[in-house]
C-alpha cells in the first residue's frame, strides 16, 4: 500500500513545488512516487469543491486498498472533461491542491501538510506561474477558497510558511 501525502494551501502557497521536491527525494532514495495535481481534476474556475469527491472515491479509496486509482482530468482549454489518468499505487503518492487537507478522505492520508504564504506573495507568484490566464480569475477562485477554509485551516501534521522557509510542529492533529 502506498504512503499517501496530503500537501495543501491556497493558490500561490508553493504546493507544487514542494511536491515536487519531495517526489524528487522519494525517487533519489529509489522508490517510486507518483505526483497528483489535484488542479487537473478541477472542472473550470468554479470547480473547487466539486473536484475533491472524485479525488476521495477515484483516486484516494483505490490506492488505500493498494490498487491502483485513475481520474478524468479537466481540459482547461476547450473546458471540457479530458481523457482519463492512471494513478499507479507507487510506493509514496503525493497529492498537492488546493482542498486535499478539506475532503472527505483527508482521514485517509498518512502524512498532511499545509503551506502557508500571505495573500500578497501568493497573488505574485501565482500570476507569475500562470501569467494573465489566472489573472481575471483570481478573485473567483480566491471566494471558493475561503468558503472552503471558512471553519480554519485543516488538520495537519505540519505547517510550513513558506516565505520564512519554517515548519511549525505545534499544529499537529490529534
Amino acid at each position: 500500500m502506498p504512503v499517501l501525502v496530503g500537501v495543501d494551501g491556497r493558490s500561490g502557497a508553493g504546493k507544487t513545488d514542494l511536491a515536487g521536491g519531495l517526489a524528487e527525494a522519494v525517487r533519489g532514495l529509489g522508490r517510486s512516487c507518483e505526483v497528483v495535481h489535484v488542479e487537473e481534476l478541477y472542472p473550470g474556475w468554479d470547480g473547487l469543491a466539486e473536484a475533491l469527491g472524485p479525488l476521495c472515491a477515484e483516486v484516494v479509496a483505490p490506492l488505500r486498498s493498494g490498487r491502483p486509482g485513475s481520474y478524468v482530468s479537466w481540459d482547461w482549454d476547450a473546458s471540457e472533461p479530458g481523457t482519463r489518468r492512471d494513478v499507479p499505487a507507487a510506493a509514496v503518492v503525493v497529492l498537492e491542491g488546493v482542498g486535499v487537507l478539506a475532503s472527505s478522505c483527508a482521514g485517509d492520508l498518512d502524512v498532511r501538510i499545509w503551506l502557508e504564504a500571505p495573500r500578497t506573495v501568493r497573488r505574485v507568484r501565482a500570476l507569475a506561474r500562470d501569467g494573465e490566464v489566472f489573472a481575471p480569475h483570481w478573485q473567483r477562485w480566491a471566494d471558493q477558497e475561503d468558503a472552503l477554509f471558512a471553519g480554519g485551516v485543516p488538520a495537519a501534521d505540519v505547517v510550513v510558511d513558506t516565505v520564512s522557509g519554517t515548519a511549525r510542529w505545534d499544529r499537529l492533529a490529534p
